[in-house]
């Protein structure tokens, strides 16, 4: 085969001209994984500070509420203060801001209820907070793939129809589609594989998180509890 042939060949088969030459349907798939995946990388990189946050905000509060000292003076120390008022501290004040507001209009057993209710709205609110985006990258980990075999399914049909066209099958007519095809493939895998990683580590933490949230709020409930009978006239 002459060398300029070859050479031809081989710079219409790089990635860069495949990609610039291929069909518009492809194009159009390639362009739409592109967004998918530099949306997923983003929420990835917006998580981890979002996660890691947490984990120290959790850390923090735990260390100062079991320091000892007055439930009174953990809260006027916590409220307000945006290093320990998230997660569980966020939990602590609104269940402590209950408790206290309606332990002298109804029964302390009650309000006790109460508490535990204000403490479960705020456990949902933070869940909320760190699970928001997750289900986008979810959505990137099962739908990419999809996309992608879409371009590979057109790439293939393309290089059928350049067979049938020229009425033989030669590199040159089959090579660039089916290499357009396989390209499709490539990344809606390069879309799907890190949203599915993230997504699954994400979400064992955020579980992780509400557990440990809800240990503390049953703990919380028992100290509340104690005080329940000094309430009682």
């Amino acid at each position: 085969m002459d060398p300029h042939t070859i050479a031809d060949t081989t710079q219409s088969l790089s990635m860069t001209h495949l990609v610039m030459h291929a069909s518009g349907v492809v194009q159009v798939i390639l362009v739409i994984l592109l967004i998918a995946s530099v949306a997923s990388w983003t929420i990835i990189f917006q998580k981890f500070a979002v996660f890691s946050s947490a984990h120290k905000a959790l850390a923090r509060f735990e260390k100062r509420f079991w320091s000892g000292g007055e439930m009174s003076q953990i809260y006027q120390h916590v409220s307000g203060n945006s290093n320990l008022e998230t997660g569980a501290g966020s939990i602590f004040c609104a269940g402590y801001e209950e408790f206290q507001r309606q332990r002298n209009k109804i029964r302390p057993s009650d309000a006790l209820d109460a508490a535990r209710r204000a403490m479960r709205v705020a456990q949902m609110r933070e869940v909320g907070r760190l699970e928001n985006n997750l289900a986008f990258l979810a959505s990137v980990s099962s739908v990419s793939p999809f996309i992608g075999l879409l371009g590979t399914v057109w790439g293939i049909m393309t290089a059928f129809m350049a067979i049938g066209v020229a009425g033989q099958a030669t590199l040159a007519t089959v090579a660039p589609p089916v290499a357009e095809a396989l390209i499709a493939t490539a990344a809606g895998l390069f879309a799907a594989i890190p949203a599915t990683a993230a997504y699954n580590r994400y979400v064992h933490q955020l579980d992780k998180l509400d557990a440990q949230y809800e240990v503390f709020m049953d703990e919380f409930t028992n100290i509340l509890h104690r005080q329940v009978p000094e309430t009682q006239p």
